[in-house]
């Protein structure tokens, strides 16, 4: 049986590792990324440049604010994969190093929506379809690198944020995903440089879908030492 892997996240280094480590594993996969909708005012650093989906990777539209969106992406994952067995969620939110009183409305509207309020939407309809197929891996991952900045300039209120807002909520998620039929696993650490091996890492963990390394948080570190 072909394997259905979704991959859902920010256009990120690590995004870029993890298709192509999915790559590895199948002919094609499905993908959904979060738009990016800030604007690039001064103060916000851009770290990874655009780049053409790999052949293989199916685009799904996705937009995050929107519950109903997320329910359409997961059956369009279904209907192009034949089935999901392991959907990967990849936080890495951009960075915003401005001080309070210097925050955009929009910007505060926009990482709610999109990085915080669209996990939520999208954790749920995942776990309801696990839940009524009986099988399949949810990998919830969140680098604690974050982009470099001179230590005299403010701190990242935003990304920051949002990526605690994301390790809150896949907490929940494993904590409560004992007594299901599917995996639920949690991944941390990576520096920057690191994201290859990184999402070769936990693509492996993954690849078991073993009871033993679900219902925890996984921490890498250059000797793949686990917590």
């Amino acid at each position: 049986m072909t394997r259905g892997i979704l991959i859902a996240g920010n256009e990120s280094s690590l995004y870029n590792a993890a298709s192509a480590e999915a790559l590895k594993r199948v002919t094609s996969f499905a993908y959904a990324l979060i738009p990016n909708r800030f604007p690039l005012p001064e103060g916000r650093v851009v770290s990874v440049q655009k780049t053409e989906p790999p052949e293989g990777a199916i685009p799904l539209a996705w937009n995050p604010a929107n519950s109903i969106s997320a329910r359409t992406l997961v059956l369009a994952a279904e209907n192009r994969l034949t089935k999901i067995n392991d959907a990967i969620l990849i936080c890495s939110p951009p960075a915003a190093f401005k001080t309070a009183e210097a925050l955009l409305p929009e910007e505060i509207e926009i990482t709610v929506n999109d990085h915080i309020k669209g996990w939520f939407f999208l954790v749920r309809e995942l776990a309801q379809y696990f839940r009524r197929v009986g099988s399949g891996t949810l990998s919830l991952v969140v680098p604690e690198n974050r982009d470099s900045w001179n230590k005299n300039a403010p701190s990242d209120l935003l990304g920051s944020s949002a990526s605690a807002a994301f390790r809150s909520l896949s907490q929940g998620i494993i904590d409560s995903s004992l007594n299901e039929a599917y995996q639920v696993m949690g991944f941390t650490g990576s520096d920057a440089g690191q994201e290859d091996e990184f999402a070769s890492w936990f693509f492996k963990i993954a690849d078991e879908a073993s009871a033993k390394y679900s219902g925890r948080w996984h921490n890498y570190s250059k000797r793949g030492f686990f917590r």
